[in-house]
């Protein structure tokens, strides 16, 4: 971190982030060098900034994917902080290192074959170290999206497989709290995994989505979908513009669009 302040020349590259008229450069260090960049740009747009350009780990740019997991550090301050690169805002002094993937446990399983009576039991097969948590909070506190990670994993444990699937929903799989945590636990594998067991054996099933998966399988809306792919781009554009909207404060379950022939 060279601290020649005269040799370092802000860039512009990357998406060609535009900043504000009279916006603050302050330095920050990425790969372990300093870069001067406007103060109003979150890590991903920074790190764009000063040249450098994503292949991976980019996400969905707007904070719901997970694959932009960070850390960062400031200059002076002991604290590991983590964050994710579409959302977390840069600050004066901020070492930066993105962390895309962590190799955390991901069994393989098969929905299918599991034993409908012994879930808690499959959990505790695949994923061992879930009752190794001692309860530190790490993973809580390390979560960008604030979910509280521990309490899901101690749902986990007393068998309240239903209630962790809710308690994680908001997960983006980013790993953050793997990362972290001294019982090597991986919070975010297993709490995928139990959603899924929600989904498949402890929500009520729903008839109108297997009803159309068959009307899908049956071959109900080839010709609608042949209709579409030859239609021009202005004339799909166009239908889009003018389809039947369902309002914005109706009633879920309550509305029907007038033309009921695909339903």
């Amino acid at each position: 971190m060279g601290k020649d302040k005269d040799a370092i020349k802000p860039l512009a590259t990357g998406d060609r982030t535009i900043p504000p008229e009279g916006a603050r450069m302050i330095p920050i260090y990425i790969m372990g060098r300093e870069y001067q960049v406007p103060e109003t740009l979150t890590v991903m747009k920074a790190v764009e900034y000063a040249g450098y350009r994503y292949v991976r780990g980019c996400g969905c740019r707007g904070g719901i994917c997970g694959a932009c997991a960070t850390f960062y550090r400031f200059v002076g301050d002991y604290k590991l902080k983590a964050g994710l690169a579409c959302q977390t805002v840069v600050g004066p002094g901020m070492i930066i290192v993105q962390l895309p993937f962590f190799p955390a446990n991901r069994p393989d399983y098969d929905l299918e074959n599991i034993d409908e009576g012994a879930l808690h039991e499959e959990l505790r097969r695949l994923y061992p170290e879930v009752f190794k948590c001692v309860g530190c909070g790490t993973c809580t506190r390390t979560c960008p999206m604030d979910i509280d990670v521990m309490d899901y994993i101690a749902l986990m444990k007393r068998g309240d497989l239903k209630g962790a699937a809710q308690k994680s929903f908001d997960c983006v799989m980013c790993g953050l709290c793997t990362s972290r945590c001294p019982a090597q636990i991986s919070q975010f594998t297993a709490a995928m995994f139990v959603r899924r067991l929600c989904g498949k054996y402890l929500m009520p099933k729903a008839e109108h989505l297997a009803k159309r998966v068959e009307e899908v399988k049956s071959g109900r809306y080839e010709k609608m979908l042949k209709e579409l792919t030859e239609m021009s781009e202005e004339d799909v554009k166009k239908l889009y513009v003018e389809r039947e909207r369902e309002p914005d404060m109706a009633e879920p379950g309550t509305w029907l669009p007038e033309d009921k022939e695909h339903l």
